[in-house]
Parts: C-alpha cells; sequence; structure tokens
C-alpha cells in the first residue's frame, strides 16, 4: 500500500490535525516507508515459527498451592477482646 498526500490530508482531517506542507510531505514519506516495511513483513514466511504469547520470558510472581500447617482456630480467637466459637466480634461500622 501506497501512502499518498491525498490520504494523508484526508486522514488529518478526520482526526481534525491541522499539518503544514512540509509536514505533510515529510509525514508522507515516512508513512509510505512504515507502510512498505509492514506489507514486506507480511511476506515473510513464518510457517515454522512457534507462536508466542509474551515478547519476555514470564514466570509466575504467585507461590505454590501447597497445603500447610495453620494456627488452629481456638488459638487465634485467644488474643481477640470479643469473640463467639468461630468469629471474631467487632462494631458494627454501618447500621
Amino acid at each position: 500500500m501506497t501512502i499518498t498526500q491525498e490520504m494523508l490530508v484526508h486522514l488529518a482531517g478526520l482526526a481534525k490535525i491541522g499539518l503544514t506542507e512540509a509536514e505533510i510531505e515529510r509525514l508522507t514519506s515516512e508513512l509510505d516507508g512504515l507502510a512498505l516495511f509492514a506489507g514486506n513483513l507480511a511476506e515473510l514466511d513464518t510457517q515454522e515459527v512457534a507462536s508466542a504469547t509474551h515478547g519476555a520470558q514470564v514466570q509466575s510472581a504467585l507461590r505454590e498451592d501447597v497445603i500447610m500447617q495453620t494456627t488452629p482456630r481456638e488459638a487465634m480467637l485467644a488474643n481477640a477482646p470479643e469473640h463467639d466459637e468461630a468469629c471474631f466480634l467487632t462494631p458494627k461500622v454501618l447500621d
């Protein structure tokens, strides 16, 4: 695909961007080069290239899910100012 000055002026109008003649000439040349480069990439044979989901090697920051010994409920509730058999009791915040 070739980028023309008419295309650039049309797109600039849609985006409500004011461009000078010098900017139009420079941007037309730059955008045309980018379109040519993208076209070259589309022609590459990528059949043997494995797909990737991320550009960098990413490892999970989460810990392993392992069963561990926990503190017994009675020991935790022993330090609470108020509690019932299973829960800490706190003052109401909302009515």
